[in-house]
């Protein structure tokens, strides 16, 4: 199943246009449906501060684990997802040189809507941020993967 979801066209689609996730360095890992890992280094761009990374570059990495997360549940049915909204709580702040590793859960899964919940911890292990997001869910061909 793993392999599947990996080769599947709208996730290599993803994969091949997601020139924002490249810009930030993110690094996914497909685990399976449902489980994926996302990992981000904290370099120099990603500074907010002269040690501190900004709060938009730890937004993005979860949006992109809740949202992949998200759609490793709806592919199946050739559908893929966007986020309507997402609530960040950052709990410690991303130092440079962190290894950022972001993962997240469906907590509901409905006819259109999904309801994802996702963290980020560093290499520590220790908690940077969590959230919670709704992602609707739409047909494959709206997004240009065709």
């Amino acid at each position: 199943m793993m392999e599947e979801f990996k080769d599947n066209p709208i996730v290599q689609g993803y994969i091949k246009s997601n020139n924002f996730g490249k810009l930030l360095e993110m690094n996914l890992e497909v685990i399976g449906p449902g489980e994926i890992i996302y990992k981000m280094p904290i370099k120099d761009n990603h500074l907010a501060t002269p040690v501190a990374a900004h709060g938009g570059s730890i937004c993005a990495l979860m949006d992109a684990s809740m949202g992949v997360c998200a759609l490793s549940q709806v592919i199946r049915d050739m559908r893929v997802v966007s986020t309507i909204e997402m609530k960040i709580s950052f709990v410690a702040p991303a130092m440079h040189g962190d290894v950022l590793t972001a993962k997240a859960s469906i907590v509901k899964s409905g006819k259109s809507l999904l309801f994802v919940e996702g963290e980020i911890r560093n290499q520590k292990d220790k908690i940077i941020a969590i959230a919670s997001g709704t992602f609707n869910s739409y047909p494959y061909q709206k997004v240009g993967f065709n």
